[in-house]
């Protein structure tokens, strides 16, 4: 919503916002529970292992709008108000409903709505993959008899035609969702025989599924309890008659793995693990070469591995490593040994170590590599490689990593040694464009010779590509499998730039993707007129946001907006030392997220000169949300729209309160205001605390889920109404919530009700 359309509060022929009740004795208390309080014996004020001092007295926080919350989501009060924000939002938008309808056509218009994903071969049984065709909002899953390696997709591109003969539909994803306003499946997975598919289905999302098994041969579905409600993650034992599900707690944390027997043979399903400390989140996979069951049990900063042989029936479940108190690990098994990643020792970045499966910690050893004659470790940990995950073949190892704050992957060519983990070669993963994302893609089969990849770029449609792992940067070996057709698209007409923007501090290079149509940039060098940028970033948990293709983006390139992605601190980019203390964005470095992005913002303004602050938009989401509520309290003036998706902006009075799920969890990430070491730096930042009394705050978008575990839909309807209270209401834009009743955290599971929603955002922000 630019300036010239914003209408002030003051204007009588604007809607007015809803009359939100205000409570200013209202408050929270962080710190010692008084021994009368009703909640005393049920909320946990601090992790078991913590030494800090709790506040002591406590410390009151103002929380005006607490009665917004209302963990049933029942109260006619507050879903009176929730609909209330909706009609004023859709009253405050409503003469821009056909450029939203446009805004949608172009949206769709830019995906090739019938389409198939890569197939992928599975133990030269059936090849798999997903179909989506036009008007139908769900995926479909399919498979085809396998019959080679050297398939030919002769496709006429309509949804009658198969994508290869014999094709099969094995679960539609549409019929699931038929009569539901919300539909997500996870894990479908086929057993050994692929005869059997398992699935969880989430129809409320609220992230909490049903387990279901179906039988691929009749289609009936010959498994389902409906008392049993899991996390979504379900894994096939080594038969046809075992599945393992992680259960939830009342917070909603994933901590019990129970071993389900198909055939009624035993009463119950056994409780095969169970984590009580409220820090850890538990998660199960199985290993690469389907040997081990792995049940990750961990917190933001510790970890701890479980295995179980599920070549043997009679194995009990071991501990890889005991926890250690801030040592990550995660572990892959090949050929007898453990293949571990970890900073133990308190490095940096994590290590690449084996050792044999059964041994502990002590026989931890780095993976080297002879060079010139010196025996060197592959990855050290030190700052300048950063190694995430490591993927295991019978011939090699795949690691996945950054190195100068690009996605990176290396293919290790091992001996064949059952004694020893020896390297042979390792050969760094090289590409064309300076610039990428690159992952590693579906690999089913263990004995594979061949790596599936997915890369994209600012200016690069994502593409499936195939290279021979024998002679990986061999580009005459490389196939591309698959590229992501973008109707109309032209790469010619767009073009993208990576630089670096120094920091506040004076010597931090905060990373900068920039892209946009060539003819966008030319007229601006030639003229010196300012454009429209679009602003994003997210900065938290590690997480790094990638240089990578949207096709979203399209409608907002397309009518001369340059899009900005700020890599600030507490995201990944630049390895684990981007996020952790004490230079990256973490506890009480954490502003440093907020001043990184402001800074990138003012740089775009006053030094490059690109745009003006009634020009710069700004959007997060989650805790990028946080990001941009900061970043408006930090410097409103600079700004001139800002999108807030189900953001966490009610920082303090979230992590005080136990009971709200993730709560217990993210004090490794955030810091536990209950404690006086955190409280005064996070009410320094928590944006729901910081709204500038009297100032002049951009037009600002707040979106939420009703049924949103791990952002609460109250704290975007406090925030709303705590920046209409607090803002110079005749300077500053208006305050649209807008509130999605049947989604949870990551919007609408319809693809196309998906797209609306996009199209109602831009059409704010354009």
């Amino acid at each position: 919503m630019s300036a010239s359309s914003r209408t002030s509060s003051s204007d009588m022929s604007a809607p007015l916002p809803p009359i939100v009740r205000r409570q200013e004795d209202r408050f929270v208390l962080a710190g010692v529970l008084p021994d009368d309080h009703p909640l005393k014996s049920k909320l946990i004020r601090q992790a078991q292992s913590s030494t800090n001092a709790l506040l002591d007295p406590p410390r009151k926080i103002s929380d005006p709008y607490g009665w917004l919350r209302d963990e049933d989501r029942t109260n006619e009060e507050v879903l009176d108000h929730l609909k209330k924000e909706n009609a004023y939002t859709e009253a405050m938008t409503s003469h821009l409903s056909s450029f939203r309808d446009q805004l949608y056509q172009e949206l769709v218009s830019c995906i090739q709505e019938t389409d198939y994903t890569t197939p992928a071969n599975k133990e030269g049984k059936y090849w798999y993959y997903t179909r989506t065709n036009q008007g139908e909002s769900y995926a479909l899953y399919c498979r085809a008899p396998y019959a080679g390696d050297d398939i030919a997709i002769d496709w006429d591109g309509t949804k009658e035609a198969p994508i290869l003969p014999g094709e099969e539909v094995y679960l539609n994803v549409n019929e699931l969702a038929k009569d539901k306003s919300y539909c997500s499946v996870s894990s479908v997975s086929v057993s050994k025989s692929q005869k059997l598919l398992a699935y969880g289905a989430d129809y409320t999302g609220d992230e909490i599924y049903s387990l279901y098994v179906k039988n691929l041969e009749t289609g009936e579905i010959v498994d389902h309890d409906e008392s049993i409600e899991c996390s979504g993650r379900v894994v096939w034992g080594s038969d046809e008659n075992t599945v393992f599900y992680v259960k939830m707690d009342e917070a909603h944390r994933p901590y019990q793995v129970y071993r389900r027997v198909l055939d009624g043979s035993k009463r119950s399903d056994e409780l095969l693990f169970q984590q009580h400390d409220d820090l850890f989140w538990t998660s199960i996979h199985r290993s690469s070469d389907d040997k081990y069951l792995l049940i990750d049990t961990s917190s933001s900063e510790t970890t701890e591995v479980y295995y179980l042989d599920l070549t043997d029936p009679n194995s009990k479940l071991e501990c890889v490593a005991k926890r250690r108190t801030k040592v990550l690990y995660d572990v892959d098994h090949w050929n007898g040994h453990w293949v571990i990643t970890s900073n133990v020792d308190g490095t940096p970045n994590m290590r690449l170590m084996v050792c044999k499966v059964g041994q502990d910690e002590s026989q931890w050893k780095d993976v080297t590599i002879m060079e010139n004659g010196k025996e060197m470790k592959l990855f050290d940990g030190g700052y300048d490689y950063s190694l995430s995950s490591v993927e295991s073949f019978e011939k090699y190892l795949v690691a996945s990593g950054r190195f100068q704050g690009i996605p990176r992957i290396w293919v290790l060519e091992m001996k064949d040694d059952k004694e020893h983990v020896t390297v042979n070669k390792s050969t760094l993963l090289t590409f064309e464009e300076d610039a990428y994302d690159v992952n590693v893609g579906m690999n089913y089969n263990f004995d594979s010779e061949k790596l599936v990849l997915v890369y994209d770029s600012l200016t690069t449609p994502l593409q499936s590509m195939e290279i021979a792992m024998m002679d990986p940067n061999n580009r005459e070996k490389r196939r591309v499998l698959k590229a992501k057709n973008v109707p109309g698209y032209n790469k010619s007409e767009f073009d993208c730039q990576r630089i670096f923007v120094t920091s506040r501090d004076g010597k931090t290079e905060i990373p900068v993707s920039i892209v946009y149509r060539r003819d966008t940039m030319e007229q601006h060098v030639s003229t010196g007129q300012a454009v429209p940028v679009h602003l994003i970033g997210y900065g938290s948990y590690g997480t790094s946001s990638e240089a990578d293709f949207s096709v979203n983006r399209l409608p907002l390139l397309n009518r001369g907006m340059v899009c900005v992605v700020a890599h600030v601190r507490g995201g990944g980019e630049m390895g684990r030392q981007w996020y952790e203390e004490p230079n990256g964005a973490k506890y009480l470095c954490k502003e440093n997220t907020f001043n990184d992005f402001v800074d990138v913002a003012k740089w775009l303004l006053e030094e490059k000169k690109l745009t003006t602050p009634s020009k710069l938009s700004i959007e997060g989401r989650s805790a990028g949300g946080l990001l941009i509520g900061a970043s408006i309290n930090q410097a409103p003036e600079i700004f001139g729209v800002a999108i807030l998706g189900v953001p966490f902006v009610d920082v303090v009075a979230t992590m005080t309160d136990s009971s709200i799920p993730l709560t217990c969890g993210e004090w490794e990430e955030w810091g536990n205001p209950n404690e006086e070491k955190y409280f005064d730096y996070m009410m320094g930042y928590s944006p729901m605390n910081n709204v500038k009394a009297g100032a002049k705050y951009p037009a600002c978008l707040l979106t939420g889920g009703l049924h949103d575990p791990r952002v609460q839909y109250w704290e975007p309807a406090k925030f709303a109404a705590e920046l209409r209270h607090a803002q110079d209401r005749k300077s500053s834009g208006p305050v649209c919530l807008k509130m999605d009743m049947t989604a949870g955290h990551f919007s609408a599971s319809d693809r196309y009700k998906y797209l609306k929603e996009l199209s109602f955002d831009y059409a704010f922000l354009l």
